[in-house]
């Protein structure tokens, strides 16, 4: 049993601008909850230690898990990764979107237990760089990409990562349920319609 200053963390990235949603993503209510509080739920139930990374200025709902401050600029996917491999110091991240509320518990402890130094999903071609996993020794190159302003899935590929794909995405429900993302109105009342049906 890992000792609670070993586990994996699992951070659910919330820096977005969220400008197609026209309001704060982290707190548009889902099944009446914030949308943000299904991906730390998830990230919990996985046996991970949860963490949000945001804005300084980004409004964050109060879940009882720290709030990491990424850099206010650049807006770019990787300063939250980059903050949560910062503060993860020797231990792996997981890394979520707190856009993504369908993800299943038992897929990201699957991440976590993976021993790649970067695994990531991989639907319909496509890899998700924010449903993924990442040790502390790709920060540098990261960060490297972060500074040349390199896009963030061409960042991500160039690391050749693991893939998990569809077919053993499979395993946990739905691939394109799993990895839907929130980030207008239209994917929100789908999210709604998909959360109260099985599956």
């Amino acid at each position: 049993m890992q000792g609670m200053s070993e586990r994996v963390i699992g951070a659910v990235l919330a820096g977005g601008a969220s400008r197609r949603m026209g309001e704060p993503k982290a707190l548009v209510e889902l099944a009446g909850r914030p949308l943000i509080a299904h991906a730390v739920d998830a990230v919990a139930d996985a046996g991970l230690d949860p963490v949000v990374v945001a804005k300084p200025d980004s409004p964050v709902p109060d879940l009882g898990v720290p709030v990491l401050d990424e850099p206010q600029e650049p807006r770019h996917p990787l300063c939250g990764i980059v903050a949560a491999l910062r503060y993860a110091e020797t231990r792996p991240v997981v890394v979520i979107g707190c856009d993504m509320p369908l993800v299943p518990p038992a897929l990201l402890g699957t991440l976590g237990r993976l021993a790649d130094p970067v695994a990531v999903a991989n639907i319909d071609g496509e890899i998700e760089p924010l449903l993924a996993r990442y040790e502390p020794a790709v920060e540098p190159a990261l960060m490297a990409s972060l500074r040349a302003g390199t896009a963030l899935r061409e960042a991500i590929a160039a690391l050749h990562p693991r893939l998990i794909n569809e077919r053993d995405l499979s395993a946990y429900g739905d691939p394109h349920r799993i990895a839907l993302n929130v980030n207008s109105p239209e994917d929100l009342e789908l999210a709604r319609s998909l959360f109260s049906s099985p599956g």
